[in-house]
């Protein structure tokens, strides 16, 4: 059985996904906020990688902990369940299955600790 990383299309049509994500966010008031000193080329790269990485792809990732990266952000649930959502349409707007996206999701969602409240 083909990973979620190749059941997606691979590293370009992650890349295509994760662009269509941080259009939503950034339109989000409630989220778009956590962004404004960001280089969002990069914050994109990284979003990528490690997507790829976390659905099976290669280990192209080499980013902070998610504690470190999101330290001092005090990100709550809400808006982590924003995030989530947003990507979750970002998804669905390229086709992706439901299967495949709660498999992602489910993937992401253990990492809320790491990231709410710190």
């Amino acid at each position: 059985m083909a990973s979620l990383y190749e059941r997606l299309g691979g590293q370009e049509a992650i890349q295509q996904v994760v662009d269509v994500f941080y259009k939503r966010i950034l339109a989000d008031e409630t989220v778009a906020h956590f962004f404004d000193n960001t280089d969002m080329e990069k914050q994109r790269r990284h979003q990528a990688m490690f997507i790829s990485f976390a659905t099976g792809g290669p280990n192209q990732y080499s980013g902070q902990s998610m504690e470190k990266a999101h330290q001092g952000m005090n990100i709550q649930h809400d808006q982590f369940m924003a995030i989530v959502n947003h990507l979750v349409a970002s998804l669905k707007e390229f086709n992706v299955g439901e299967e495949d996206i709660q498999e992602l999701v489910a993937k992401l969602a253990p990492m809320e600790p790491s990231i709410v409240g710190q």
